[in-house]
């Protein structure tokens, strides 16, 4: 309590400090000359931007170079309010009381804060970061450029709640905040690093390589948590109260996300399916274009993808067809009426088949008489291609090709034919009734 009390009439002091400012002549003077200022560097900022062509200048420049450029011309007019804000606080300072132009110094040295700022967080990619350390190191400096620092993380850590050994405070989350998400930031870059270097190696399969990125990525998020963690001052051991609650969540609210998890562990080390593999689960046929935590993406060919959860690989029939061997059987069925000779036929189709550009010579074409039907002889086609992919295409073709040698031989595809008797009726022919027997 002594200590929200102290946070208290801090607050108070800087209350009375900045009241009596207000109510100075010299405040409203000041302030006056930050607006034109403001003005003034507006102007100029926009007379670079429109003036500077940045592609041509810094044509052949190393890109570090471009991109500080790039800032520089961007954040003119703060730098020009900097420069005007410090020129007009050396001409008061010289002409009266170096008290009445404390207001020009601050902003001078507020916007010269937030220029360094934005050149240091040009080389983060994340805009997200960008901001939420910009905005973080701005308050920060600005605090300690009014004095008033101290005073804040006092007040910050003046108020909490105990939980076991562990107090938390508004100060201890913000730095928790703060720091997390820098240290996350900087293992998702060493994780991109290190998943260049990974997919680099190619004596790894594809399977282990997503593996072992997914361990990587895994590890390096539980380290800078636990990292930032002991730094804050936070005893991991302190959490234990919170385990049982959480081992109840992921038995029961989580159960299907940890299955899928688990599931995509062992599918990335069994190789049972890897990205590129042509599979078909159920209705969904396709390539696999990606493997993620909780699930796979299965890319149709059509513009569709299809996201199916990895304990669906698991549980379910699946169809590689490029699990061993990339080459796949095509089967294609047609039929010859019986004043063909069937021999003849199975010639014609092994020729029009080993025809294909995508049949393989290693493996010859092969026709076999299937069956004999009411409409006709039943052949059965089968010929290898280097790969699943186009089978639908590739079928179409030779089906094609058939068709173009049967007409050429005088080879009739032979179709159903309906024989009709009428009985105790009558048939108009020729405009006569013809009684059938009954």
């Amino acid at each position: 309590m002594l200590e929200l009390n102290d946070g208290y009439e801090m607050l108070l002091a800087a209350a009375r400090s900045w009241g009596a400012e207000v109510t100075s002549p010299w405040f409203y003077l000041q302030f006056g000359v930050m607006l034109t200022g403001a003005g003034v560097a507006f102007a100029i900022g926009a007379a670079i931007r429109a003036r500077t062509d940045l592609t041509a200048l810094a044509m052949g420049w190393p890109g570090p170079l471009r991109m500080l450029t790039r800032i520089l011309i961007s954040s003119a007019s703060t730098a020009a309010f900097a420069v005007l804000m410090t020129i007009a606080r050396i001409v008061m300072s010289h002409s009266t009381w170096p008290s009445r132009s404390y207001l020009l110094a601050v902003a001078a040295k507020l916007a010269l804060a937030w220029l360094v700022i934005r050149l240091v967080t040009s080389v983060i990619r994340n805009e997200f970061m960008v901001r939420l350390v910009a905005i973080s190191a701005w308050l920060v400096a600005a605090l300690s450029i009014l004095g008033q620092l101290g005073a804040t993380i006092a007040l910050l850590d003046s108020v909490g709640i105990e939980l076991g050994d562990l107090r938390l405070t508004p100060l201890l989350l913000i730095k928790l905040g703060v720091l997390l998400a820098v240290a996350l930031w900087l293992s998702n870059l060493a994780s991109n690093f290190l998943e260049g270097r990974i997919n680099q190696a190619h004596d790894l399969t594809p399977s282990i390589q997503v593996l072992l990125v997914k361990l990587v990525r895994l590890l390096l998020m539980v380290f800078a948590i636990a990292l930032v963690m002991g730094a804050v001052g936070i005893n991991l051991s302190a959490l234990a109260v919170f385990s049982g609650a959480v081992g109840v969540g992921i038995g029961f609210g989580l159960q299907k996300i940890v299955a899928n998890f688990i599931s995509g562990v062992i599918l990335l080390a069994d190789k049972s399916v890897k990205p590129g593999d042509l599979v078909t689960i159920g209705d969904s046929s396709g390539r696999i274009s990606a493997m993620n935590t909780r699930y796979i993406s299965v890319a149709a060919g059509d513009g569709r993808e299809f996201l199916i959860p990895n304990e669906d690989l698991i549980t379910q029939k699946v169809v590689n067809w490029t699990y061993t061997d990339k080459d796949t059987l095509v089967k294609v069925s047609f039929g010859a009426n019986y004043d063909a000779d069937p021999r003849l036929v199975c010639k014609l189709a092994i020729e029009v088949a080993a025809a294909s550009p995508r049949a393989s010579l290693a493996k010859p074409p092969n026709c076999l008489l299937a069956e004999f039907t009411e409409a006709g002889m039943k052949f059965a086609l089968t010929f290898w291609i280097d790969s699943p992919d186009g089978m639908d295409a590739v079928k179409s073709d030779v089906m094609l090709g058939l068709w173009y040698a049967f007409k050429r031989e005088g080879i009739r595809v032979p179709y159903p034919v309906r024989e009709l008797r009428i009985r105790g009726g009558a048939l108009p022919v020729e405009n006569a009734v013809i009684e059938m027997p009954g």
